[in-house]
């Protein structure tokens, strides 16, 4: 299984530009959990029910992963899954399409949770 996992990576870092990202904060469960590691790749128009990577609008340099909820005239609408514990589009409204860092794809920490992710 891990040299499955491991070659799942391999191929997704080979054929796209990717980035990986670090899991911080209980906004996103049960789907993420804190120190979860993703892969993350730019992709196109986002869909709802997508996990995209934004920026934080009050820390830029930050990044946070959601939910894309609604996506509508080049704005994506995002949330946590976990809606007491998350900072999301309630907060600061949608993000603009040309913002998003991509959607994330797989996980690939911890050993035990790694997979594909819908």
């Amino acid at each position: 299984m891990a040299l499955a996992a491991a070659l799942a990576v391999g191929a997704v870092t080979a054929t796209r530009r990717c980035r990986r990202v670090v899991v911080t904060g209980s906004s996103m469960q049960p789907t993420l959990t804190s120190g979860d590691r993703l892969l993350v790749i730019r992709a196109g128009r986002p869909r709802a029910g997508h996990l995209v990577v934004v920026p934080d609008p009050r820390q830029p340099d930050r990044l946070l992963v959601k939910r894309a909820t609604e996506v509508r005239d080049g704005q994506v609408v995002v949330r946590g899954d976990n809606p007491a514990s998350s900072t999301d589009s309630r907060d600061f409204g949608p993000m603009p399409f040309d913002v998003l860092k991509g959607r994330a794809v797989y996980r690939y920490s911890p050993a035990e949770r790694a997979g594909w992710l819908r």
